[in-house]
């Protein structure tokens, strides 16, 4: 090995060592510094939102107390939803309803004359169905009555009255009976309805 060739390995050595400690001081270890310092120049600002997550973190119980007061009012208020999974459920349900309520006040409601699920604001849905039948107009009253007691959101949403001719004072009923449904049956698509 002569002189000349090792000072230049030395010197290259060298070099390369002190870029590395550079390197190491000014680009790696630096960041640590910057945050040492941006964290004591920060600790007021983090009380402040140590604070105030402490603040929130109180309320945590009393919203969630306030959740489930408003899901059980809820519950008590949808109870009266018809207990239905499809749009042709629902109108069953409300068939069986007029044909239960009627038999007891003496009218016989035969057939279906119409029936359809619509939307009913942005959570619900309404399904109808439409009947004809012939009574007397104290039997009339006596059935209205007893549909608003069932336990169902049921409203009539349409009723004509006929008066007849027959010495007995008949009237002729077309009646449309309306429930309150999810919004999934409004939503769903009907066997061979208009697209």
């Amino acid at each position: 090995m002569t002189t000349g060739t090792f000072n230049k390995k030395t010197a290259l050595q060298l070099a390369v060592g002190v870029g590395v400690i550079l390197l190491l001081k000014f680009v790696v270890l630096a960041d640590r510094r910057s945050e040492v310092v941006s964290a004591a120049v920060n600790v007021p600002a983090a009380e402040a939102r140590l604070k105030r997550m402490r603040e929130i973190a109180a309320t945590v119980p009393a919203r969630e107390e306030q959740l489930k007061q408003a899901m059980a009012e809820l519950e008590s208020r949808e109870k009266g939803l018809l207990k239905a999974d499809t749009g042709a459920q629902a109108e069953a349900v409300l068939q069986e309803r007029l044909h239960k309520v009627g038999l007891v006040n003496g009218i016989d409601i035969r057939g279906l004359e119409d029936q359809k699920v619509k939307p009913l604001g942005n959570d619900y849905g309404q399904a109808s169905v439409s009947v004809r039948f012939t009574c007397n107009i104290e039997q009339l009253v006596n059935f209205l009555a007893a549909l608003a007691n069932e336990p169902e959101l049921l409203a009539t949403d349409e009723i004509d009255i006929t008066g007849t001719t027959d010495a007995k004072k008949a009237i002729q009923v077309r009646l449309t009976l309306a429930g309150v449904v999810t919004k999934k049956i409004a939503q769903e698509k009907r066997p061979g309805a208009a697209l």
